[in-house]
């Protein structure tokens, strides 16, 4: 029987999914696992497979658009079946035309997950728009994998242009004016090939000057690409929409600095004991498995954590949730903003494979192929922005855990030990805790224990 295939909830923070490009044609069959489409998520592009056998009967949703949890993106069933009553429900083009009052107020049942593939670079701009809530739906059949990213409408000299975010990016690196541009998309929307034809142009014909505009008093001449701010004498400017990862960051941190109590307490580390502590243990690894002064504080804050139960726990409305394990969310920057790779257990392992995992986990951060879980629960985070030559700084707090450390540079600095002035590597350690769960004095006997390990390291063993 065909049914309405509806887009599906893949991670926590999803609300809305765009669809990268459909693998499966319009009257093309499918068996069980096939891949159907690639959807862009705000951490990594997913397949969306079926879970049954069936033939895809329409496209209501195309490449490129985005889409809210729980709405029709296509319509699958038996070869030759008629869809005219599927397709006036869903209006003809995927919007339910459904009233409000008869939706179903059950939540979405989350269907299984895809696997994660490579980023595309077609996709890897896409922007998207943040939703209350996640819409119900009660027709979820044939589909796993996806969240999406939408196609942003931006003010152009003679209206409003809708651009792909991939092509905004392009005509911003190119130079190019998108008013001159007309889009091949749907909707006349301005995607990737009309920016590639349009450079292919510029290259192929020559160069023209281009025709002297006359300015106003004081006005300057724009850089191709940027537009003349309103406000004269101002800046001009350009703009590109924002991509679904930093939608996501800025919704998390909106969530954590409004309804969050936070305060923060810094403490000076000695390094000298930790830094040769490393060297210790890299003299006995190959090249490939050295370990780094970033995974020696993973460890030392997971043994930390275990010694105060009161940081490594999360606030729950009426319960206070303290976690049996340390499962450190390691902050790692890549292109389209910052992701935390979770070590699992950080508190029962050793450094060199807390070394190993964190280069793993890292590497697939950055080509976008960290599955949900192992980006999501953790319950303490760390932020090390030291390698940048940044000495101090503060970190937001990754809900729902109730604490963050923000690790500085280790530099030698002149320092007074038995009245004398000697020179040590000294590094500033500040950590945002939740006043909800974690009090000064907790805090501070946390950061404590911490100093101590790294100055003396062998008592992590104890």
């Amino acid at each position: 029987m065909a049914d309405k295939f509806l887009m599906p909830k893949l991670s926590p923070t999803m609300e809305e999914g765009q669809i990268a490009r459909w693998l499966k044609k319009e009257g093309e069959s499918f068996k069980n696992g096939e891949t159907l489409a690639e959807v862009d998520t705000d951490k990594a592009t997913m397949e969306m497979t079926a879970l049954n056998d069936g033939v895809v009967l329409k496209i209501l949703k195309g490449d490129g658009e985005t889409v809210p949890l729980g709405d029709p993106i296509a319509i699958i069933g038996k070869e030759g079946e008629d869809i005219s009553a599927l397709l006036a429900e869903v209006g003809g083009n995927g919007a339910s035309a459904a009233k409000p009052a008869e939706t179903k107020a059950e939540p979405q049942t989350v269907p299984p997950m895809g696997a994660p593939i490579s980023e595309k670079p077609e996709v890897a701009e896409a922007a998207g728009r943040s939703y209350d809530a996640q819409r119900p739906g009660a027709e979820q059949q044939g589909q796993v994998a996806a969240q999406q990213t939408e196609s942003k409408s931006v003010e152009g000299g003679n209206g409003r242009l809708i651009v792909s975010p991939i092509a905004a990016r392009m005509a911003a690196e190119a130079g190019l004016n998108l008013n001159n541009l007309q889009g091949s998309g749907p909707g006349g929307r301005i995607i990737k090939r009309d920016i590639e034809a349009a450079i292919a142009g510029q290259k192929a014909a020559p160069q023209a000057q281009p025709e002297a505009q006359p300015q106003a008093q004081g006005q300057m001449q724009t850089v191709p690409g940027f537009q003349q701010a309103e406000i004269a004498g101002a800046s001009a400017y350009r703009e590109e929409p924002t991509t679904q990862m930093r939608r996501a960051i800025a919704s998390r941190l909106t969530e954590s600095i409004g309804p969050i109590p936070t305060f923060y307490l810094t403490i000076e580390v000695e390094m000298d004991k930790a830094i040769d502590f490393r060297k210790q243990i890299n003299a006995a690894l190959p090249e490939e498995k050295k370990v780094s002064i970033n995974d020696v504080i993973i460890k030392t804050v997971a043994s930390a954590l275990m010694q105060h139960p009161q940081v490594n726990a999360s606030y729950q409305d009426r319960s206070i949730r303290y976690y049996e394990r340390a499962d450190i969310g390691v902050a790692v920057a890549i292109p389209d903003g910052l992701i935390t790779p979770i070590i699992r257990n950080a508190n029962g392992k050793g450094i060199a494979q807390i070394a190993s995992e964190v280069k793993e986990l890292a590497g697939r951060a950055r080509d976008k192929k960290l599955k949900p879980e192992e980006f999501t629960g953790g319950t303490f985070s760390i932020s090390n922005l030291g390698m940048f030559g940044i000495e101090e700084f503060t970190a937001i707090i990754n809900p729902p855990e109730a604490g963050i450390l923000a690790i500085g540079k280790s530099e030698p600095k002149p320092v007074v030990r038995d009245g004398e002035i000697v020179v040590r590597n000294m590094m500033r350690v500040t950590m945002s805790c939740d006043h909800r769960v974690i009090d000064g004095a907790t805090g501070a006997q946390f950061l404590k224990t911490l100093k101590q390990m790294l100055e003396n390291p062998m008592l992590m063993l104890m």
